[in-house]
């Protein structure tokens, strides 16, 4: 007998800030920035985001054991290339299929996920996002608005 458990929203309570991030930077890039500008460690994480085994997402992390808290920087991109085998003009052509973590956040580049309680960062951590100078702009996501939560649990 085997046994499926299934976590629900209402089981998914967890204490965190969510931040969109839009920039032109790598990821690699913006992660050196973001530990420069908040003096943090984030460093890429071993494993990747994947979601349904059709994409994966890079991630950087950080447990700040001090102030108690976990940075996660996310890339919220992936674009899988597959090479289609048809007999035509185009044959042996190259497509590529972008996939996004949070569908609803398209436009999206990044998210800087803070793991913490009850302290609130945002408007210092905003206002240092916005003097990295590749960084198009940054705002705060209302959690309760998210309708892919499931996908930010590290």
């Amino acid at each position: 007998m085997i046994t499926t458990l299934k976590f629900s929203d209402e089981f998914y309570e967890e204490d965190f800030s969510l931040f969109a991030i839009h920039s032109d930077l790598e990821d690699y890039a913006l992660a050196y920035s973001l530990n420069l500008m908040l003096d943090i460690r984030l460093k890429r994480s071993l494993i990747d985001i994947d979601i349904s085994g059709q994409s994966s997402f890079p991630c950087y992390e950080w447990k700040d054991a001090i102030n108690e808290r976990n940075w996660s920087l996310i890339v919220n991109t992936s674009i899988k290339e597959e090479n289609l085998r048809r007999d035509d003009l185009f044959s042996n052509e190259e497509t590529s299929t972008v996939y996004h973590l949070m569908p609803e956040f398209k436009d999206v580049d990044y998210f800087l996920k803070i793991e913490q309680e009850g302290e609130d960062l945002d408007e210092w951590l905003m206002e240092s996002l916005l003097k990295i100078s590749k960084v198009i702009t940054a705002y705060p996501i209302e959690v309760s608005t998210i309708k892919s939560k499931q996908n930010l649990i590290l």
